[in-house]
């Protein structure tokens, strides 16, 4: 988002810091800055000048230019637009003399890019007067800071901020006294007030659509609008000072008097702005007249009720929309403008009126002639007003960490905005401005927050938290774990860590029954189905899988198997180790009995019927302590690894009661 450091100085009285400061100010105490950006620097030494006369230079298709400025005197400079004529008013920039296809040449004469004004440079600027043309600053803020302030989507916003960070008086530069008092020539019809919780609209005639004034299309261009006719032009600048987006219709393309604000029906479609064709639902909300939609509400006007040349009567919208709905809309039709970004942070509706009123005047002076038809049409539903806060100033200090005078904090508040009343000398009762209610402030904890931010956070002393700390005692269960993962790390094996997720056709290799597994009723992958029950199955993928690149490894993986039970499912830890080798085999069962002996001293192996994806003549239980605890088996040829894997599958919850038992020495 960018912001005209002249625009904001035009509406902050005592505003005296320069724009780089201001950065900082802005940076530490609303919004993060991410730089200053100088704009037309050439108009701080430009000068109205008048072309006298015109001479050819041979060979070239530049020519001198004789011109008397405003400033500078009698200059000749060499210059090769094509509307450099004797009698032309143009602009004078003094740049020092160049010598130019052997001519020298005294400064330049400009157009609107190299003034940095606007884009045009196919010639010379022709104009009679510099009045509101002079160097700026944009200041660019990060959208992301922005996400929760609807109201710092426009100039009028920050400026609210800046005049209370450098105490200074904000300037309000709406007057609702143009506004009409009489009966609408519109007539507006709200299908939801909670998708449109306010339409607001004015109807003009004698209306000339030409370009705008060059001061308006600067301040536009500044802040990264593309400049179109002076009535859209109005509407975005209105849009950009009071972050109120809206939209002119012509009103002798709209069809009949009556404006509904519906869902769109199925099968409707919308030719855009951009000439582009968009098929809506009625998840779609839109702006219709009596033949069907003339704008989809919020995010983009159509092309048949567009502002053009020949436009003589004009209908002016200023509405306000359900953020969720606008933000839906933009994201379905992959379509965001610079009024859906605003929408969707969930604007005031009080601000509809405040930008026709807006409007009114800045059309009277870039339009003249043109006037009002009929009063004001302004539907709405009343709003809750939020409750009052409670806001206790001992309890304020003690969550800031540092002393503030109630007149301070009376300060900070009312110049944001918000209004205050003394309940008592500890107790102030806050009203939160309708700009701020929306998604903002609603708690005592947001008014510590805009008091601290004020005052700046690095005015707070830092000091350690005054509460007894100690070490949390360590859980039993993730020591005993941790334990055995040190152990059998040290023996050679990595450690693997699988998803807790198995298909049916995994666990149908294995002979295990879908049935017995816990199935997901919400899936998020079409092979992520059953709770596993056993982690052998995707250790045996771990094999496969590193079977292709290695003869010989060993892995272990330390994680629950979940069992079907009448209510919660049972989780039990287990340990699965893994010896590959592409050999007999035997050395693999050998050194995975020593590693049961390892972690059970005196742990005994015996010979056990084989299951289903074990080797029918190498299976064996392990016995501890007179306990089963486990097995210890080779795969099954027919699982197809290329070489031979001996397994080792532990109850780990087994284990670890069994060697609560006190050791003797």
């Amino acid at each position: 988002m960018k912001f005209s450091y002249n625009w904001i100085r035009e509406l902050v009285d005592g505003l005296d810091e320069q724009p780089g400061e201001l950065m900082r100010l802005i940076t530490m105490k609303t919004a993060e800055c991410e730089g200053v950006e100088e704009i037309g620097p050439a108009l701080g030494g430009a000068s109205i000048a008048e072309v006298l006369e015109v001479t050819a230079l041979a060979g070239s298709h530049n020519r001198l230019a004789r011109v008397r400025t405003e400033r500078y005197g009698v200059k000749e400079v060499v210059c090769g637009a094509p509307n450099c004529v004797a009698g032309v008013r143009t602009v004078y920039v003094p740049m020092g003399v160049k010598v130019i296809d052997g001519i020298a040449s005294d400064g330049m004469l400009a157009s609107e890019r190299d003034l940095g004004i606007g884009r045009d440079h196919e010639g010379i600027l022709e104009i009679t007067s510099l009045e509101g043309l002079v160097p700026d600053s944009v200041i660019e803020v990060d959208n992301k800071s922005l996400t929760h302030r609807p109201d710092l989507w426009g100039h009028y916003g920050m400026a609210r901020e800046v005049a209370a960070i450098v105490h200074g008086t904000l300037r309000d530069p709406v007057d609702p006294r143009p506004l009409p008092g009489r009966a609408s020539a519109v007539a507006v019809e709200i299908a939801d007030f909670a998708l449109c919780p306010r339409y607001s609209a004015l109807v003009f005639e004698n209306v000339t659509v030409r370009p705008s004034p060059l001061w308006l299309r600067a301040r536009l261009e500044a802040v990264g609008i593309n400049p179109i006719n002076n009535i859209v032009d109005v509407t975005n600048y209105v849009m950009t000072e009071l972050a109120q987006p809206m939209h002119a219709f012509d009103a002798d393309r709209v069809h009949g008097s009556n404006i509904f604000v519906r869902p769109a029906r199925e099968g409707e479609a919308i030719v855009a702005l951009n000439d582009e064709t968009y098929h809506l639902d009625s998840s779609n909300l839109v702006i219709a007249d009596a033949a069907g939609p003339i704008a989809i509400a919020g995010v983009i006007g159509g092309r048949d009720s567009a502002i053009q040349e020949g436009t003589t009567r004009l209908i002016l919208e200023s509405a306000n929309f359900l953020a969720a709905s606008v933000r839906k809309t933009s994201v379905r039709l992959k379509l965001r403008t610079d009024a859906s970004m605003r929408f969707e942070k969930a604007q005031d509706p009080g601000n509809t009126v405040r930008g026709l009123a807006r409007a009114i005047s800045l059309l009277q002076e870039v339009a003249p002639g043109i006037r009002l038809v009929g009063g004001l049409a302004d539907v709405s539903q009343p709003a809750d007003e939020p409750a009052p806060i409670e806001l206790s100033l001992s309890w304020l200090v003690a969550k800031l960490g540092r002393d503030i005078g109630k007149e301070e904090v009376l300060r900070i508040l009312e110049s944001l905005g918000f209004g205050t009343a003394e309940r008592s000398a500890d107790l102030l009762l806050v009203t939160v401005p309708s700009w701020r209610a929306t998604k903002d402030v609603s708690l005592r904890e947001d008014l510590v927050e805009e008091v601290g931010r004020m005052i700046g956070y690095a005015s707070i002393t830092p000091a350690a938290p005054l509460v007894p700390a100690a070490v949390a005692p360590q859980e039993p269960r993730r020591l005993f774990l941790r334990s055995v993962r040190t152990r059998v790390a040290a023996q050679g094996f990595t450690e693997v860590s699988n998803y807790s997720f198995v298909n049916e056709e995994l666990v149908g290799k294995f002979g295990l029954s879908p049935a017995s597994h816990v199935r997901v009723l919400n899936p998020i992958a079409s092979g992520q189905t059953l709770l596993r029950a056993s982690l052998l199955p995707r250790l045996a993928e771990n094999l496969e899988s590193n079977a292709r690149h290695l003869n010989s490894f060993r892995l272990f993986e330390i994680g629950r198997e979940i069992h079907k039970r009448e209510k919660l499912p049972q989780e039990i830890p287990h340990l699965a180790a893994a010896i590959y080798a592409k050999d007999d085999g035997a050395a693999g069962l050998f050194e995975l009995k020593r590693l049961a002996e390892c972690l059970m001293r005196g742990a005994q192996v015996e010979p056990a019927p084989a299951r289903p994806f074990e080797h029918p003549q190498r299976a064996a239980e392990i016995s501890w302590r007179g306990t089963q605890v486990g097995r210890l088996f080779e795969l099954h040829p027919s699982l197809g690894l290329p070489g031979r894997a001996a397994v080792l599958d532990v109850d780990l919850a087994a284990m670890e009661r069994l060697d609560q038992q006190t050791a003797k020495y």
